[in-house]
């Protein structure tokens, strides 16, 4: 019955690792469907070398830093065959492994929502390598850790450890303030804001694009929250309800707030399950109804407020989806995981709003050190012609739609061939 048991944990685990890594190929979808044509390509390579280079840090570096364990030791000891081994019967360790690195992805993956159609591509994976090695797992490791003795902190001063049982802070808050520092460390787009105080709108290049990003996001969510218990017996149906309320919550007040709008719509389910995190486990569905909706609503003002009134080009939204969403789900757990607004209780509102703010200040300062370094030796941002032509064929030398580049004549790309005449003018 034990070897069963360990078994079937193994591939409960694996399954969410499975749904997580599937939520990668909606983030890649989000923005294609928000960026310009010229910028698609881009936004698809950036999504799936950023998990690769990702997975390669948490493995050798991010994962050792959170949680102590190296996994560089004999196969034998990885799958706790050899004597002595401090690794799980089955490779239970392994999969967790897998499990968490889907959500350490989700940092470059968030923060290249925002820097798209005018980042340098390699900077950016540079970036990557240093926050998923060494500022994710640090935050990462306070929380769901034993790091730096912050949780003992939190108990010793508040009766209640900061409770984030699927990463509204530790994941989407960290994620959304780092690209903040990111996005004002690189500016923004060319031509978006006038000296004359006009906003230039740059409308989404394509709805059903943007709209499967979100389908995509909200079924993978399901295994982001819900197998964040890590054991099958850990499993909760209130975690599931709940991610379900918070999403219809997001998706009916985005409708109204956004007046209708269809990106505000599909992001404002996207704001709801980012808010819902946290609490998802403790919150009465009601409550996760009611943060949901927020949260909705939260992500439609901040979103219109940075883009139009603050002129912060921050292209998907992400600091209003993730930043401030996530920050208000790691508060809202505190709310309505109460035991007299009908949650399970445990959790302390003040050591949930300590823990909240340490998690954003931690990655706003990391965002704007990794970025503002990066930006002062080797340049974080495309040249003007490059920026103008697009980053497909500055970087991919490709668009999403080729057949659109090419004369009915001949077969060299319209693109290339007006650059060529003029540097012939020139």
């Amino acid at each position: 019955m034990e070897a069963t048991r360990s078994g079937v944990d193994v591939l409960f685990v694996l399954l969410g690792a499975v749904m997580v890594l599937a939520m990668h190929a909606g983030f890649a979808f989000l923005e294609v469907g928000t960026v310009r044509k010229k910028n698609q390509v881009n936004a698809l390579v950036k999504i799936i070398t950023d998990f690769a280079v990702s997975t390669l840090a948490y493995f050798f570096i991010g994962y050792a830093i959170a949680y102590g364990v190296s996994f560089l030791v004999p196969a034998a000891a990885l799958t706790g065959k050899a004597e002595g081994s401090a690794f799980a019967a089955g490779g239970y360790d392994l999969v967790k492994f897998f499990f968490l690195a889907t959500f350490a992805a989700a940092i470059p993956a968030i923060i290249s929502g925002g820097i798209a159609e005018r980042a340098r591509f390699w900077p950016q994976l540079a970036a990557t390598s240093i926050l998923v090695a060494l500022v994710y797992p640090t935050f990462e490791g306070m929380v769901w850790g034993t790091r730096l003795g912050f949780q003992d902190a939190m108990k010793d001063l508040f009766g209640q450890p900061f409770h984030d049982f699927a990463g509204s802070v530790v994941v989407h808050a960290v994620g959304g303030w780092v690209a903040l520092g990111a996005v004002l460390m690189l500016g923004a787009r060319m031509g978006r804001y006038k000296r004359d105080g006009r906003v230039i709108a740059i409308p989404p290049s394509n709805i059903p694009f943007l709209a499967l990003g979100s389908w995509i996001l909200c079924v993978g969510w399901f295994g982001f929250n819900v197998m964040s218990a890590q054991l099958i017996d850990a499993i909760s149906g209130l975690v599931a309800l709940n991610s379900l309320m918070a999403m219809v919550g997001g998706i009916l007040a985005s409708l109204v707030v956004g007046r209708n709008d269809p990106g505000f719509v599909h992001n404002g389910a996207l704001a709801g399950l980012v808010a819902v995190c946290a609490g998802s486990d403790v919150m009465h569905p009601v409550g996760a109804l009611v943060t949901g909706g927020i949260a909705g609503g939260l992500f439609v003002w901040a979103f219109e407020m940075c883009q139009n009134r603050w002129r912060i080009d921050d292209v998907l939204g992400v600091w209003a989806l993730h930043g401030l969403c996530g920050f208000l789900g790691g508060i809202a757990c505190g709310v309505f995981g109460q035991e007299a607004l009908g949650g399970l209780g445990g959790v302390s509102l003040a050591a949930q709003a300590a823990g909240t703010v340490t998690g954003a200040g931690f990655a706003l300062g990391a965002g704007l050190l990794v970025y503002g370094g990066l930006k002062a030796f080797v340049g974080i941002r495309l040249d003007e012609e490059d920026e103008f032509m697009g980053a497909d064929l500055a970087l991919h030398h490709i668009t999403a739609y080729p057949e659109e580049m090419t004369s009915p004549h001949d077969n060299a790309p319209l693109a290339a061939r007006g650059s060529a005449s003029a540097a012939a003018k020139g």
